[in-house]
Parts: structure tokens; C-alpha cells; sequence
């Protein structure tokens, strides 16, 4: 699907920009419909992770820290675009995914990602002849972003 809008063409985007909403958001469709851009979520946010996006919703920056799913963002929501509905229930389907640019995957030691991941579903596992290449756990990653900002190479992202 490509961005034929006038705006995305000057923006030079021939995609749709994929933004990450805040944890518990309603799917994206209901999320526009609800939400007003009021902005009461980015202030909520203890970590400051949260910022306007494109159109004003709110959307997630990992490069400026970690989501540590205290729901103060869902709390301040009063539209509700941010819903919470158990107590069980996942932030959000997202997940750490390593690039080619990768520092071990280009044959230098690298860890730190693994360092910052608290729920260490960054495992480095041996192997002849290279340094030992990041595997992330899909079962055990939460999607926080945690170790986003701390990679120097920048090679991960949360999808």
C-alpha cells in the first residue's frame, strides 16, 4: 500500500510510516477514531518515551528509553484509545528484531544489548570461528525497547 497523499510526498515517504502506539492501544483504526491528541498520555509517561507522530497521535521513540508498561499512560487516556483489558493482557504484539548491521554480525564483540535486556531474552550463543551472535528469545521479549538506545550500531528495532 503505498502513501499517495500529498503530505507523504513531500515528506519524500512512498511508504506508510509504521508507528509504534502506546502499549494497550486499540487497533489502529479504532485507535484514530478515539483518540483526540490531547497529548494527556505523553505527559503521563514517566520515561518520556512517548511523542506526536504523524498527525499528532501518539507514538512510541525507543531511542529515548524503554517502556516499562506502568500504565500511566492508559490511566491518563479519557478518550480510552488505551485500554487495558485484563490484567494479563499483553502491551502489545511488538518485538526486538537485530540488522545486518549487527556489530557481532560484522565481526566485532558486542553485548551490549543483552546488558540492558532485563528479561534477558538476549542470549549470545557461542560459535567456531566469530563472536557470539544476539538470538532473541520471541517467547521472552516483552518489546520494551530497552535495548534500542544503548546499541551502538543502531541494529535494532521493535516491529
Amino acid at each position: 500500500m503505498v502513501d499517495l497523499s500529498r503530505r507523504g510526498f513531500l515528506r519524500g515517504r512512498t511508504r506508510p510510516k509504521a508507528e509504534i502506539r502506546p502499549p494497550w492501544a486499540l487497533p489502529e483504526s479504532e485507535f484514530v477514531d478515539r483518540c483526540t491528541r490531547c497529548n494527556d498520555c505523553l505527559k503521563a509517561c514517566p520515561q518520556g518515551i512517548l511523542a506526536p507522530g504523524d498527525g499528532g497521535y501518539p507514538t512510541v521513540e525507543f531511542s529515548r528509553g524503554e517502556c516499562t508498561f506502568c500504565t500511566d499512560c492508559v490511566t491518563a487516556c479519557q478518550p480510552k484509545a488505551l485500554l487495558r483489558g485484563s490484567e494479563d493482557a499483553a502491551p502489545w504484539p511488538y518485538k526486538a528484531q537485530v540488522s545486518d548491521t549487527c556489530l557481532p554480525k560484522r565481526g566485532v564483540e558486542c553485548r551490549v544489548c543483552g546488558d540492558f535486556c532485563d528479561v534477558r531474552a538476549i542470549r549470545f550463543s557461542p560459535r567456531i570461528g566469530g563472536n557470539p551472535l544476539p538470538d532473541i528469545d520471541s517467547e521472552t521479549c516483552t518489546g520494551c525497547g530497552a535495548c534500542v538506545a544503548p546499541c551502538p550500531a543502531m541494529a535494532i528495532s521493535i516491529r
